[in-house]
């Protein structure tokens, strides 16, 4: 009976850590396309850039079957982060997505491992959530002009912003108990 109502406490402390982590992103996500430094435009383009993306990588089964990945646009410049099992499905990944249009600048993430499990894919989640919220807190920069993509443990940093916040924004997040490495993927304004 204890094991039960342990089991029972314990899914429900998760599932509202998941509710808190998602309303925090959603009205972090809603303040940022606001004050985007992107024009209306360009924000459309790279949501039609990952769209595009994303078909690319579906037509290839053997992609669909064995990877994890995620495509990320900001400005035209694309992160693709994930995992594929071996060097051959990573490169088609990569060359799928050269195949769209638009994209400036590919930035490849991909680790060749074995896919994240859904404990860690929540742990990123969560420390995406983390690092957002740490970065509004801060007075010396404007984090709605920053994106965080985390893969397993290992924080993206993307956006439009001047030297002196990313750096900020990388020793913020550097900071964060749980992150691995950060990586800055920055245009500078």
């Amino acid at each position: 009976m204890l094991t039960k109502k342990l089991f029972i406490t314990l899914s429900a402390a998760i599932l509202l850590q998941g509710c808190v982590a998602a309303a925090v992103v959603t009205i972090i996500s809603g303040a940022s396309a606001a004050t985007d430094e992107r024009s209306l435009g360009t924000q459309m383009d790279d949501q039609k850039i990952e769209f595009e993306a994303y078909a690319k990588l579906s037509q290839q089964e053997a992609l669909n079957e064995h990877t994890n990945l995620q495509v990320i646009s900001v400005n035209g410049s694309v992160l693709v982060v994930g995992q594929a099992p071996n060097t051959y499905l990573r490169d088609l990944a990569i060359k799928s997505i050269n195949e769209v249009k638009q994209i400036v600048q590919l930035h490849n993430q991909i680790r060749i491992s074995n896919t994240i499990s859904i404990t860690t894919k929540s742990n990123d989640i969560w420390l995406t959530t983390k690092v957002k919220t740490a970065l509004f807190g801060s007075d010396q920069l404007d984090a709605t002009n920053i994106k965080v993509v985390t893969e397993n443990g290992e924080v993206f940093l993307l956006g439009l912003i001047t030297e002196a916040q990313a750096n900020e924004a990388v020793n913020i997040a550097r900071n964060i108990n749980g992150v691995n490495r950060v990586f800055k993927i920055f245009e500078y304004i």
